[in-house]
């Protein structure tokens, strides 16, 4: 049985479990302000994660729209900030 330290252990753990997206979703919550700023995060009602998909709600039609158009900026800004590729997909809803 080989070695592991504790950081490996739970990093295994949480990449063959579910609750990983579930886990993602939280450090994206965490800086979403960060990265999109105070007006947009205001008014994002939730962040979800399935596979490789972020997922953002919002009831703001205008706000829907030009995050539509920024899809490939929320990609890039969200992996750099997880400092790892995990988001390929945007969906606005």
């Amino acid at each position: 049985m080989g070695e592991y330290s504790l950081g490996k252990a739970i990093q295994q753990f949480l990449d063959q479990s579910r609750i990983k997206g579930d886990i993602q979703a939280m450090q994206i919550h965490d800086v979403w302000e960060q990265i999109m700023g105070k007006t947009i995060a205001r008014y994002t009602d939730k962040l979800q994660i399935f596979g490789d998909k972020l997922y953002i709600t919002t009831q703001v039609a205008p706000l829907k729209q030009e995050l539509i158009y920024q899809k490939e900026k929320i990609i890039q800004l969200v992996n750099e900030a997880l400092g790892q590729r995990v988001i390929n997909e945007v969906i606005i809803q």
